[in-house]
């Protein structure tokens, strides 16, 4: 038995509340703990013997994604690996429908896997589910479900008020028979179309229109997982998630990522912390724990990084030969932050946000009476000047900062 593995990765103009990251990184290939987005996707589904095939479903342009797939191929030689490109943003359900004769050109028995309940249950679809707290639960897809035969009863993406601690983790299993349910929700979309509003929206997205007609109809089933599970949809939860990556694969030594060990004559590391191989830390910095650093980094004496994701060719205030003659450090911290690519980070500079827990769903906290992000973002290309503090702020890309700033957003 096969299934196809399908990956919604949307386009550059979704993915909105991810900027500036996304505004030079496509947010399905930003980098957590040392890996793309969807590589862990793609680790994931590698363990599973009935995935031959892979489809990642967006309007990116092509060459997006034209060398990660090379890359992902020749590491999951198991799958094949492509990319199927919308004409325009058609949503969740909409790509779907629109490139199903390739999803089923394989045959495959189901779409995605979560077999078994699915098929005791003959369902028609079945959820991925976990449970958050009901502070949380409001700003995700909630499900009410009979505890016995995990029939979901009710269905309602971001509630406006309290239905359940369940809720959806964006995962399905779907029997090929969901094309033709969403053909019905198709034809009764352009049913109820109002001719004169030229305002319509054409999309046709999978949780509002599929999910809640099919969970009335008694068709939908719910499949509760208690393992590790996170959502990333702004930009500050990169950094929770994260520390979820890192943190599983230091107890779990064989997944996902390889971690960087302490090592006599280096920098300080508390696990768990990722640095690429070719990045250069001083031995006097600290680094970590749940910490990510790229390609080409420059990290110089003294300096301090903790909870933070460090992107390519970044430097913070890196040695010069000065320097090293007089012994000089530069303590920088970078606390709870994300530093894009090509950031330069000046000597005695601190650049920070306010803790957030690795299973904390928001990434808002209230400064000076209004509610800001958490996680500090420098955006590609950000210059911050020596003896400068940087606190819960968002600083788009090529900007110099040379004041103390926070809870602002620096344009």
């Amino acid at each position: 038995m096969t299934s196809t593995a399908i990956l919604l990765v949307g386009g550059p103009s979704r993915g909105t509340r991810f900027r500036p990251l996304s505004m030079d990184i496509p947010k399905p290939l930003f980098p957590v703990a040392g890996h793309c987005m969807i590589w862990h996707h793609l680790r994931a589904l590698s363990k599973l013997p009935s995935v031959v095939d892979v489809l990642l479903i967006g309007f990116y342009e092509e060459a997006v994604f034209r060398d990660f797939i090379r890359a992902a191929s020749a590491e999951f030689t198991a799958m094949t690996i492509r990319y199927l490109r919308e004409y325009q943003a058609l949503g969740t359900a909409g790509g779907l429908y629109l490139f199903r004769d390739a999803i089923l050109k394989s045959s495959p028995k189901h779409i995605f896997s979560m077999i078994k309940l699915h098929q005791e249950r003959k369902a028609v679809g079945t959820v991925l589910g976990t449970k958050v707290s009901p502070e949380s639960a409001a700003s995700f897809g909630c499900i009410v479900s009979d505890p016995i035969t995990h029939e979901i009863l009710h269905y309602v993406e971001k509630p406006e008020s309290y239905i359940s601690s369940m809720i959806n983790c964006g995962v399905y299993v779907f029997d090929s028979s969901i094309f033709a349910e969403i053909k019905k929700a198709m034809d009764k979309k352009e049913e109820t179309k109002n001719p004169l509003d030229d305002n319509v929206d054409d999309k046709l997205r999978l949780e509002q229109d599929i999910l809640a007609p099919l969970a009335e109809g008694k068709r939908l089933f719910v499949y509760e997982t208690k393992d590790f599970w996170r959502q990333i949809k702004s930009a500050s939860s990169a950094v929770p998630a994260n520390a979820l990556y890192l943190q599983r694969s230091l107890q779990s030594p064989s997944n996902d990522c390889l971690l960087t060990k302490p090592k006599e004559g280096g920098p300080e590391i508390v696990e768990p912390v990722y640095i690429h191989p070719s990045a250069t830390v001083d031995p006097s910095a600290k680094i970590g724990p749940n910490v990510s650093i790229g390609q080409d980094v420059k990290v110089g004496a003294g300096v301090r990084i903790k909870d933070a994701i460090i992107l390519d060719g970044t430097e913070i205030k890196a040695i010069s030969y000065i320097d090293i003659m007089l012994t000089r450090k530069h303590d920088s911290c970078i606390l709870h932050s994300i530093l894009s690519e090509c950031c330069k980070i000046g000597a005695w500079s601190r650049i920070e946000g306010t803790p957030t827990l690795a299973s904390q769903h928001d990434t808002t906290v209230i400064k000076q009476g209004t509610k800001v992000q958490s996680i500090t973002i420098l955006a590609k290309d950000v210059v911050v000047g020596d003896e400068i503090r940087c606190q819960n702020v968002l600083v788009l890309p090529h900007k110099e900062i040379r004041r103390d700033v926070s809870c602002e957003v620096i344009m």
